[in-house]
């Protein structure tokens, strides 16, 4: 017997899940029947492609060296759907976006609702993580990264700058001691990310206003904006945050204020696919009239 699309969709279900339980959730398939069809896979490929353990299903050498043809397959299902139902006609299909907490937060929920609403067979989904998105292993169709990456079979492109700002609320600053200059930094209370957990180098937003302390530390951004709002100190605040929390407001802005760049980072052969190539486009678009808004509102 040779691998069916089907069998191979749900070996990809399997290996990008971690478990039957999730591979079935995503496919409307019950657990065991997922073991069935995966098992009868490895029976016909004569290779286990999954190792078992209590924490779930890790692939194998064999799975590792499938993957690859497995997602090749996969691509050529969506091109082969593309031809069939057009080009002009409304986006349809499950598309899952990865991104850092403070986009996830505070820019794609609107995003995705404006295209969502214009394409209402489409199934929106948000993945915030505090990492980097392996985009290889499909743990999302397209990631939103603070930096371009250098490695992997993916395309980049730049979505737009954006900027940070160091601020407090107004019942902090009315208490706390006088913020004329960055030396005075030193002397309040410090909201940031946990130092150990920055997953990227453009994340480290305080040593480059030349702060080396956190008294109050989250490996969210979220975390970290509910902590100013509500009086706890200083944090460096996204600019298109900050009509979210009007309790806060810039300091320093001359000295503290840092600007970044929000990249789209998708999957090589995603370019020959074109729904994927119009939401993608969709997203930029509607990333940059968002921050546009968002960052003239502040």
């Amino acid at each position: 017997m040779r691998a069916s699309w089907d069998d191979l969709r749900i070996f990809l279900s399997v290996a990008r899940g971690g478990s039957l339980s999730a591979a079935g959730a995503g496919l409307g398939m019950d657990p065991a029947t997922v073991g069935r069809r995966i098992a009868r896979l490895e029976e016909a490929l004569t290779a286990p492609l999954f190792v078992k353990s209590p924490q779930g299903y890790a692939l194998s050498g064999a799975g590792e060296r499938l993957l690859p043809h497995a997602q090749a397959a996969e691509q050529a299902a969506l091109a082969a759907e593309d031809a069939v139902r057009g080009q002009g006609e409304r986006l349809s299909g499950v598309i899952r976006v990865g991104a850092p907490d403070g986009c996830a937060n505070f820019l794609l929920p609107q995003v995705l609702s404006r295209i969502g609403a214009a394409h209402p067979e489409l199934e929106l989904q948000i993945v915030a993580l505090p990492r980097v998105f392996n985009l290889n292993r499909r743990e999302a169709d397209m990631a939103i990264g603070v930096s371009a990456p250098t490695a992997g079979r993916v395309t980049v492109q730049k979505i737009a700058d954006y900027r940070l700002h160091l601020a407090a609320s107004r019942v902090y600053l009315d208490h706390a001691p006088p913020l004329a200059t960055l030396d005075d930094v030193k002397n309040h209370r410090i909201i940031g990310y946990i130092p150990d957990m920055i997953f990227d180098k453009e994340l480290d937003y305080l040593s480059e206003i030349g702060v080396s302390r956190v008294d109050l530390a989250s490996n969210s951004v979220s975390v970290q904006f509910n902590w100013a709002r509500q009086g706890a100190g200083l944090a460096m605040v996204h600019g298109f945050a900050m009509p979210a929390g009007p309790e806060l407001i810039p300091v320093l802005p001359r000295d503290s204020t840092l600007t970044r760049s929000f990249w789209l980072i998708r999957h090589a052969d995603d370019r020959r696919v074109h729904r994927m190539s119009r939401i993608a486009a969709l997203m930029v678009g509607e990333i940059r009239a968002e921050l546009e808004r968002l960052e003239g509102a502040a």
